[in-house]
């Protein structure tokens, strides 16, 4: 029977999946605690954290690629003013509307995206912040582990904010469950080559490895190139165009039980 058939098919793909690769929003974690939580409290805590921390390199790195950034906005009439200066001496409140302006548009660009996970990383440390991931999140994560399969994370947030959403989370420290990361460095989510570069990192073909997203056009990418794909529908997700040929699954229960 036809429906036999796909069921041995999906059932031989699935025991052939050596790595699972996550998407963060809308997949492990509800969306409403991004843009309710994280966002908000970077947006508040912005001018704050580069007033008191812009003489670091890293932060003054960040500050450079905004304003660079910010030059092209302009450029293309869409910053709501230029920034004047350099990163050691351009205007604090000016850069940290900027980060506003970029964070109320969910801009997914690298230097914003590492500033946020600067300021988060202070917040997390000062018991300011606790990160949500779903109810059938931890436990899918330990039998993923106990079968073998290894835990990847794919996300526009900086590496260093998905290992602290991770490490501090209500279901406690998951980040031992987590073998990587994997964030704007190595391309961006929508890129097929993206996905290319991440197969070639993991030394693993792209056929074993499956990627779970709440985006169509993420899963598109991946799947050219071979890689097993998987629609994630949460609740308070945004409604996706249909699907072409992804698994659709509700709930981790569903994968691998």
């Amino acid at each position: 029977m036809p429906g036999t058939k796909l069921k041995l098919t999906q059932l031989t793909s699935n025991l052939s999946v050596e790595a699972l690769l996550l998407d963060i929003e809308g997949t492990t974690t509800p969306i409403d605690f991004v843009y309710r939580v994280l966002f908000p409290y970077a947006k508040e805590n912005a001018r704050r954290f580069l007033t008191a921390h812009r003489s670091l390199p890293a932060v003054r790195e960040d500050i450079t690629g905004l304003l660079e950034e910010n030059r092209f906005d302009v450029g293309q009439s869409n910053a709501p003013a230029p920034i004047e200066g350099s990163a050691a001496s351009a205007s604090i409140e000016a850069i940290s509307n900027y980060v506003s302006w970029l964070i109320d548009r969910d801009r997914k660009t690298t230097p914003l995206k590492s500033l946020q996970g600067k300021i988060w990383e202070e917040g997390y440390r000062n018991g300011e912040l606790r990160s949500r991931v779903f109810g059938d999140v931890a436990p899918a994560f330990e039998r993923w582990r106990r079968q073998g399969k290894r835990i990847y994370i794919y996300s526009s947030g900086s590496v260093l904010a998905q290992k602290l959403l991770f490490g501090n989370t209500e279901a406690g420290d998951l980040t031992k469950l987590i073998s990587g990361y994997f964030d704007t460095n190595i391309g961006a989510k929508k890129e097929t080559e993206s996905y290319r570069r991440i197969a070639t990192e993991l030394n693993v073909a792209p056929w074993s490895i499956m990627f779970v997203s709440d985006v169509v056009d993420e899963l598109d990418a991946a799947a050219s190139i071979g890689f097993e794909t998987v629609l994630c529908v949460r609740p308070g997700n945004p409604m996706q165009r249909a699907s072409s040929g992804h698994e659709i699954k509700t709930s981790f229960e569903e994968l691998f039980p």
